[in-house]
């Protein structure tokens, strides 16, 4: 195993940082575009971030030279950065899963995020180790990086509302939620090899304190802080017709609180805002059972003050979940903007590896899809829906995230430079080719539910046997 110390300290140049000027221009210009090309981008076979990711690119140092960003100078930013984008998308995937835990649908997410991630970062580490010749603790870390599926541009694959009841998009919306807290024990791990975090004798204080006690901490304080809230704010509007309005500091205290105190209980804070999001919605469907009116949905999309409909004792309780995922959307639209351009900016002929030519098909052709395949052996889903969920492992700003975590935690540059290659290459090609193949895919996946006389889907996605 190669020591830090004989790979030398960090060593990052320093480079004048973009203007301020230039983020605005950019950013609000690109805003304004896409609010204006909205609707035609949806008939069009690419997403939004890909969009992005071109304007990143054309404005970063293969363009304009606009986008003056270095991965390693700027890593405490881009963690920053990326750290708040993925706990507010983390927090929406939450918000949209509304089956109790005890739902058989549960086994799915929870097998993918877990025992699929696990097989995709040995197999990883495996690659990296010996084929890019990385040293092990590295190849773990690249692992542990790359592995997790990303909440912020998986959206076009999610499920669309708390009532989707398809299999596909409810297992990736919950891998999602889950693998990006679930990554970090290796991420520690991969760090630790290289002496970089401590992991005891044996690795006992990895196994108890970083996998055991972290995970656990995480998704119980995050869930009980949600429940605690929700139930808090319900109380006060139905009984007391008190605390209405401000759903936007509502959804921002929830996720900083639950966030914050896991990060104060040394465990995971992005397992902790996805068990919050999870429990806002139980504290809704604990008060309203399982179906919400329609008409509560729409009021609270449209805002305003709806203060009856907000204090009533029946539509409190959705009106108050639908009110904070509204807002979190609108806020993770945002967080993928600004990530994605960044992402697109970055990318240089200095960052892009050769190997990545063929990492990147290994990825997603091979180690994705015989990962899946293997975590869901003998689980309730079709055919279609186990290729599809092989496919749509889509790789984004998570990775980002455990990226700059590892650089501002000392990761040496002469590792740093080949695991940022490799890692914004791949997020890149992930950008591309599954935001060109969403819509398409989605579509043909959603006429086969829909069978060949446009109805009978509910049953079949319920029962997992489309498409068989």
């Amino acid at each position: 195993m190669h020591s830090v110390a004989a790979l030398g300290k960090a060593s990052y140049p320093v480079e004048s940082a973009p203007s301020f000027n230039t983020w605005f221009l950019v950013i609000g210009g690109l805003l304004v575009v896409m609010a204006l090309s909205g609707s035609l981008l949806k008939r069009l076979p690419l997403s939004a971030s890909l969009v992005y990711l071109l304007a990143g690119f054309g404005l970063g140092g293969y363009g304009y030279n606009l986008l003056r960003i270095d991965p390693l100078r700027d890593a405490p930013l881009l963690e920053r950065l990326s750290e708040v984008a993925v706990i507010v998308s983390l927090f929406t995937a939450g918000l949209k899963l509304s089956p109790p835990l005890s739902d058989r649908r549960w086994l799915i997410p929870v097998r993918l995020a877990f025992l699929s991630m696990t097989l995709t970062v040995g197999l990883i580490a495996l690659a990296g180790h010996f084929l890019l010749g990385l040293p092990i603790g590295a190849a773990i870390l690249l692992g542990g990086i790359l592995a997790p599926t990303d909440p912020v541009l998986a959206s076009d694959v999610q499920v669309e509302d708390a009532g989707d009841r398809d299999r596909l998009r409810f297992g990736l919306t919950g891998e999602a939620g889950m693998n990006d807290g679930a990554a970090f024990p290796f991420v520690m791990l991969g760090l630790g090899l290289l002496g970089l975090h401590p992991l005891g004798e044996g690795g006992w204080r990895w196994l108890a304190v970083d996998v055991l006690w972290a995970t656990a901490a995480g998704l119980g304080i995050g869930y009980v802080c949600g429940l605690l809230v929700g139930r808090m704010v319900l109380y006060l509007r139905r009984e007391h017709k008190e605390a209405v309005g401000l759903d936007e500091f509502l959804t921002l205290g929830l996720i900083a609180l639950s966030y914050g105190a896991a990060l104060f209980a040394h465990s995971y804070g992005f397992l902790a805002v996805f068990a919050a999001g999870l429990a806002l919605r139980r504290a809704e469907r604990g008060a309203v059972g399982e179906d919400a009116p329609l008409e509560v949905k729409a009021a609270a999309a449209a805002g305003g003050g709806e203060e009856e409909i907000a204090t009533d004792p029946e539509h409190a309780p959705t009106y108050m979940t639908s009110a904070v995922l509204s807002f979190n959307e609108q806020m993770e639209r945002i967080g993928e903007v600004a990530l994605v351009l960044l992402v697109g900016g970055l990318l240089t002929e200095s960052l892009l590896p050769r190997a990545a030519l063929w990492f990147v098909p290994l990825l997603f052709v091979v180690i994705r899809p015989v990962s899946v395949r293997l975590g869901l052996l003998g689980s309730r889903t079709s055919r279609s829906q186990r290729r599809l969920t092989s496919w749509f492992g889509i790789r984004g700003i998570g990775s980002v995230y455990y990226l700059m975590f590892a650089v501002t935690h000392g990761l040496p540059e002469p590792l740093a430079r080949p695991l940022i290659g490799v890692t914004l290459t791949t997020i890149a090609a992930s950008i591309v080719v599954h935001g060109i193949s969403v819509t398409p895919l989605m579509n043909r996946y959603a006429a086969r539910v829909r069978g060949p006389h446009g109805h009978g889907g509910g049953a079949q996605i319920q029962n997992g046997d489309a498409d068989k």
